[in-house]
């Protein structure tokens, strides 16, 4: 891509994410993620109405009489975005990709954050690893993601979930929020989701489109897949070929969903065909109604 076509696509995706950013979801970041941790900040007398829980009961023994312990709310986080580029999310049949929605979710939650003074950082995978690219704050950093995001180009077409769900848990060592960004064409990674939502707070986005949900009848369609290639013939005319599509994603929206239930993963489902803006509000109300 061109430098000053990149340019154009950039800014214009900044326009439009840091807008919906500034006008309706900082507020509801804010109010949701403000700050999960608590810092230690010092030792004061007790005082009627403290919580007997918070104690310090060395210090009580050294001196005959109760201290508690007083923290601060951590108000910086560091917000991690898990991004699947695999060739599966180059599809969509209405509105727009699914690399896209993915583009312009990933800007609205990077820029949400660095309003609320939160580093964000970013892993790009595949079937592996493709990318990682360390926290930081700062426009110009998020303007980097957007970047990437548009001309990266993966060495896998496939996916594994696993993959860039260990290499977080490992990496990312202090716990953090972190946004997994997947259509989840994937199986297997129940127990990798798990761990790092025990050690991290993790909000799966899935993004879907209507065509995988059913199959239209329109005769003979030549489908090919995008992650191995390989090419099929469908008779989308045969009622038995549509019910057993229609069959396969019910029953992988099932596994989805159960491990997500499973594992205590909050997750929202992005449709390509649909604005993005009501499913992300209605997971940051429900987040914020738990707090």
């Amino acid at each position: 891509m061109e430098s000053a076509e990149l340019f154009k696509k950039v800014r214009k995706i900044e326009i439009k994410t840091r807008g919906l950013s500034n006008q309706i979801f900082s507020g509801e970041y804010h109010s949701v993620f403000k700050g999960r941790g608590m810092a230690f900040s010092e030792v004061r007398e007790y005082q009627p109405g403290d919580d007997i829980r918070s104690i310090d009961w060395n210090v009580t023994a050294r001196f005959n009489h109760p201290y508690v312990k007083i923290y601060d709310e951590e108000r910086e986080l560091t917000v991690m975005l898990l991004i699947d580029v695999s060739a599966s999310n180059h599809f969509g049949t209405r509105k727009s990709l699914k690399q896209d929605v993915i583009t312009e979710l990933a800007a609205v939650l990077a820029f949400s954050a660095i309003q609320n003074n939160d580093k964000v950082g970013v892993i790009f995978f595949s079937k592996t690893v493709e990318k990682f690219i360390p926290p930081k704050k700062g426009t110009s950093h998020i303007l980097r993601i957007i970047r990437e995001l548009i001309e990266f180009r993966p060495q896998q077409q496939g996916t594994n979930i696993t993959e860039p769900l260990r290499y977080f848990t490992n990496v990312i060592k202090k716990r953090c929020t972190a946004f997994i960004l997947s259509d989840f064409l994937d199986r297997g990674f129940e127990d990798a989701i798990k761990i790092a939502n025990k050690k991290h707070d993790l909000i799966a986005m899935r993004i879907s489109d209507i065509r995988e949900t059913e199959l239209p009848e329109v005769g003979l369609i030549r489908a090919r897949d995008a992650e191995s290639g390989k090419q099929i013939w469908i008779d989308s005319s045969d009622k038995a070929v549509r019910r057993q599509y229609n069959n396969w994603y019910k029953a992988h929206n099932a596994y989805i969903n159960d491990t997500f239930l499973r594992s205590g993963v909050d997750a929202a489902e992005i449709r390509t065909d649909e604005d993005y803006i009501k499913p992300l509000m209605k997971l940051f109300r429900k987040r914020g109604a738990r707090r």
